[in-house]
């Protein structure tokens, strides 16, 4: 077994193979740029080597340096994680040729199903079926609209180099190609450097099928079964399972069996995933279910395939990378109940799902609530701060229970009680997208999110439970209680988050309203003459008071006497909702311009955010310029009303 190891990543995939390295016995080395110079992956390895200034491009994706700081601390092999350099063949190769050991796939073998056209050919040679499409070489923009035509909309438009869901779009008809294919090469060009694309027929109902594969040296090769990842949002995973809901025995084996097919035709070696679409509109069927790609590493949601295996991957890997056998044959594989995996992003649901950057000043995930255990997989924790220069992922909220149901219900809980300011979260949509009666019943496709919309999108508003019990407590303070002293009496009784349950006010001293501030709007709340029999999690921060409920946190204040909530847009001034860099300028000052006519498309987090007029107008004035680094609050535009 290797003794010693190099992560050449970060976050919580860094922080997950340090911890089977370390149950293990193997030293870690962790890499950092001067983003992560404290991070939790530095803290926790035993030897940490600084790689370059924050932007991946400058550090993680420099494979040069990963290399000299591998050599430099002794490290006999390094795990690429996911993301990054994972699926660079010339990396790999080089790895190799510095005499270390790569803990991934032979180079050839991610060369062979790196690049999607070629592996579907690929595949199609080893009869596994694929889905129809275009993937020839001929990349011009009137050969691949022709293409699409041909077709017939709606299609996808995928970097041929492309994974995690970037550089990929829907297009619905023959008048939005050109944009689409536009957005969809500069968004490959700049994640992998490689703008190339392919045609897909797009599946009207999709679900999105995966089977994780393992291979070693000695030619074996298994299935460890099928996850679903049907719940999409703009093509990326955000919750996802094992094993898939409606497979049934013959079905699960006519896709495992193609996955394991797959992997055989490039002498695959280590963990890798084959990933299929299928046409959901009559169920899952094996004749109704195409290959799309391989991804050639471990995936952001291995921990649920972890869960009902009861299988280590990360130690699978390190054991293959060794050169030993797998531990398990097929036949001693087994699916064991259910496990559910839900990725904590930060950003804001309310604001587009913008992202959310800044420090951690409150930060608390649920591992135990009622005597269920939960598995959190992270790479941060309070005091830490979230990054503009990378993947805005938080955290995974895992669990495994007996059936889907209990899967469902436990993850329910994990969502709703992630706490986390002022980063705002994902966690109530997520909360709410499991609320879904579809999602529930597992009729979902990776349209369900989309379809749903501003259903599992959180109200801006407070709920009045809220608003009762941060009165409540604001008016406690003021007539002498210490609302400490209310929360760790809670606690004791091991009933979960913090409630005032059965508490009163005193009603001959205490007002009958408070006025409360919270995000821009203000509350007059009328006290209750009922007891609050269910408060959400409150604490005080300064002169306010933070409050979390289904998943949604959220800072209140006492109003003020004067002043006003700001205007949020309605001058027609076009802020910057984030960090980031201005990659396009669609208008020029005076130039008039209609409601929801793209002004400046902004790219933060490997992603592209298109800014829009807010109503028809003229460009009063244009700041932004193609290129530039911008602030969050920066003012790009501004639209003054027509007429």
């Amino acid at each position: 077994m290797i003794k010693s190891l190099l992560i050449a990543n970060r976050g919580e995939i860094a922080c997950r193979v340090i911890r089977t390295a370390r149950r293990l016995g193997v030293r870690t080395v962790a890499v950092y740029s001067d983003a992560d110079a404290n991070a939790l992956h530095v803290r926790q390895a035993d030897e940490a080597v600084h790689i370059g200034p924050s932007p991946a491009r400058e550090s993680y994706l420099v494979g040069e340096r990963i290399i000299a700081a591998a050599l430099s601390t002794g490290a006999e092999a390094i795990h690429p994680g996911y993301g990054f350099l994972s699926e660079n063949a010339d990396f790999a190769q080089a790895v190799i040729d510095a005499g270390l050991v790569w803990v991934g796939p032979k180079p050839d073998s991610i060369r062979a199903m790196g690049l999607k056209d070629a592996a579907k050919t690929r595949m199609i040679a080893a009869g596994v079926p694929v889905t129809p499409g275009y993937l020839g070489e001929n990349q011009s923009p009137a050969r691949l609209q022709a293409e699409a035509d041909a077709i017939g909309y709606p299609v996808l438009i995928k970097a041929v180099a492309g994974g995690g869901g970037k550089g990929m779009r829907r297009v619905e008809d023959a008048a939005g190609f050109g944009d689409a294919l536009g957005s969809c090469k500069r968004e490959a060009a700049s994640s992998f450097g490689d703008d190339r694309v392919l045609i897909e027929k797009y599946i009207l109902s999709p679900r999105h099928i995966e089977v994780q594969v393992f291979g070693d040296a000695h030619s074996n090769v298994v299935h460890l079964f099928e996850r679903d990842c049907s719940l999409q949002r703009r093509h990326q995973k955000v919750i996802e399972e094992a094993p898939a809901p409606g497979m049934d025995e013959a079905t699960r084996e006519a896709v495992c069996s193609a996955a394991v097919r797959a992997a055989k035709a490039v002498d695959y070696q280590g963990a890798g995933t084959i990933e299929f679409i299928a046409d959901a509109s009559e169920g899952l069927r094996a004749d109704r279910i195409w290959f799309m790609e391989m991804n050639t590493r471990l995936q952001v949601e291995h921990p649920v395939t972890e869960e009902i295996t009861g299988q280590d991957l990360v130690e699978w890997q390190l054991g293959v990378a060794s050169g030993e056998p797998l531990p398990k044959r097929q036949e001693e594989l087994k699916i064991n109940g259910w496990a559910m995996e839900a990725r904590l992003y930060a950003e804001d649901p309310a604001k587009g799902f913008l992202p959310s950057t800044g420090k951690l000043d409150h930060f608390e995930l649920p591992k135990l609530y009622r005597g269920k255990s939960f598995r959190i997989e992270t790479g941060v924790e309070q005091g830490d701060a979230i990054s503009p220069f990378y993947d805005p992922m938080v955290a995974k909220l895992v669990t495994h229970a007996s059936s889907r149901e209990a899967a469902i219900s436990n993850l329910r809980e994990m969502t709703s009680r992630v706490r986390c300011w002022p980063v705002k979260t994902n966690a109530g949509f997520l909360n709410l997208a499991l609320w879904s009666a579809d999602f529930e019943a597992g009729l979902m496709d990776t349209g369900l999110i989309a379809r749903e919309g501003d259903d599992l999108v959180p109200d801006a508003e407070a709920p009045e439970a809220v608003l009762q019990a941060v009165a409540h407590l604001i008016v406690d303070n003021a007539l002498g209680g210490d609302a400490t002293d209310i929360r760790e009496t809670w606690l004791r009784t091991n009933k979960g988050p913090w409630s005032n349950r059965g508490f009163r006010l005193n009603r001959d001293k205490a007002p009958t309203a408070v006025r409360l501030e919270e995000g821009g709007r203000r509350y007059n709340v009328t006290f209750s003459d009922r007891s609050i029999d269910d408060c959400p999690w409150v604490e005080q921060l300064g002169d306010g008071w933070v409050v979390t409920e289904d998943g949604v946190t959220r800072l209140f204040t006492v109003q003020r006497a004067s002043g006003e909530a700001s205007g949020g847009g309605a001058d027609g001034a076009i802020l910057s909702p984030m960090p980031g860099r201005v990659i396009a300028v669609d208008v020029v000052a005076g130039e008039v311009v209609a409601k929801g006519q793209k002004l400046v498309t902004l790219e933060a987090m490997k992603m592209e955010h298109s800014l829009v007029a807010p109503f028809d107008g003229v460009v009063a004035e244009l700041a932004a310029t193609a290129g530039g680094q911008v602030a969050e609050g920066t003012l790009l535009a501004r639209v003054e009303r027509a007429g």
